[in-house]
């Protein structure tokens, strides 16, 4: 019983760790005078991550494998349907060009990328069909030349201006708030790796269900209040920005360092979720030209919803 309730402590757990995480690593590098926008897109942003990031090292560490993938690949699903969709309904979301054309662009891509490298065993033969070293490799380079293109675009468009709220903090609190968070996310991550474990054994499920769903709804929380905040407060740019840069870390960053760790072998029943994933970021591209021109409409978000739903629903059928 005490591993089913860690398990539900331990999102709260993860999700305040990385919040002090942040707090405590921004405090620091602005007393360091590192501008706002590469805090922004640095310690922020590996941040609001951070929460797949340390449940996919467990996952993998501990040959959990299908929880790390299905993790990534939900987070990716739910962060367009669930997290797009509800924000959309809260406020009509306009994108800028540079999103449209570029960033949904590299989201989409990551996500074929992602399918032709773990499909080996179809495409060119051979005995094991997942992401390999070699596979880790490839994706994280792709994260450095994303990485890369962010700055750039940041110093010379100006385009990523909006500034984190840091919080000013004494170096003392600063200090405990990074041990905090660290020991937070570390625990927490544990804590639902294992849950996730005992739960698929209890109710005789896949390890991959569980992972597509209540770990992946879970450690999507940050982006869920990050975008439905920035929606609210009518940053329209910032609630897209948010789950489109998320998608991205999550597929170059994390799967592919998950890979290092331990390669990640894909069944053919992830061939569905790796479709989905694909297909909710192609998706997202089409809404852009559909009813108004660049904007993610509130009938709009109704329907991503209601597909994140039926998703759901065909999993638990199925799965």
């Amino acid at each position: 019983m005490m591993t089913y309730i860690l398990f539900v402590i331990g999102f709260f757990v993860l999700i305040k760790g990385a919040d002090l995480l942040v707090d405590g690593s921004s405090s620091i590098a602005k007393k360091l005078k590192i501008s706002n926008i590469v805090i922004g897109l640095t310690i922020v942003a590996f941040g609001t991550s951070a929460p797949e990031f340390i449940v996919n090292i467990f996952a993998s560490a501990n040959g959990n494998t299908e929880i790390a993938i299905g993790n990534i690949l939900g987070s990716n699903i739910a962060n367009i349907l669930l997290i797009l969709g509800i924000s959309a309904i809260i406020y009509p979301l306009v994108t800028k060009n540079n999103t449209v054309w570029k960033e949904i662009p590299l989201n989409l891509l990551a996500a074929i990328l992602l399918g032709i490298l773990v499909n080996d065993v179809r495409i060119e033969g051979g005995t094991f069909s997942g992401l390999s070293r070699i596979d880790g490799f490839v994706l994280l380079a792709f994260f450095i030349i994303f990485l890369y293109y962010t700055f750039g675009i940041s110093k010379v468009t100006g385009e990523i201006s909006d500034e984190p709220n840091i919080k000013q903090l004494s170096n003392l609190k600063s200090l405990l708030y990074i041990v905090g968070g660290l020991l937070g996310l570390v625990m927490g991550g544990k804590w639902i790796v294992d849950g996730a474990v005992k739960i698929a054994e209890l109710f005789n499920v896949n390890q991959s269900l569980i992972g597509l769903t209540i770990v992946a709804i879970g450690t999507s929380l940050p982006e869920l209040a990050t975008s439905a905040i920035a929606a609210y407060k009518k940053q329209t740019d910032i609630a897209i920005g948010n789950v489109v840069g998320s998608n991205i870390f999550n597929i170059f960053w994390i799967l592919g360092f998950s890979a290092l760790i331990r390669p990640l072998p894909f069944s053919k029943t992830s061939d569905f979720d790796i479709i989905m994933t694909i297909l909710a970021s192609a998706i997202l591209f089409i809404i852009m030209f559909i009813g108004k021109k660049h904007t993610i409409e509130k009938w709009q978000g109704i329907i991503m919803i209601l597909l994140y739903i039926a998703y759901i629903v065909f999993l638990i059928i199925n799965k």
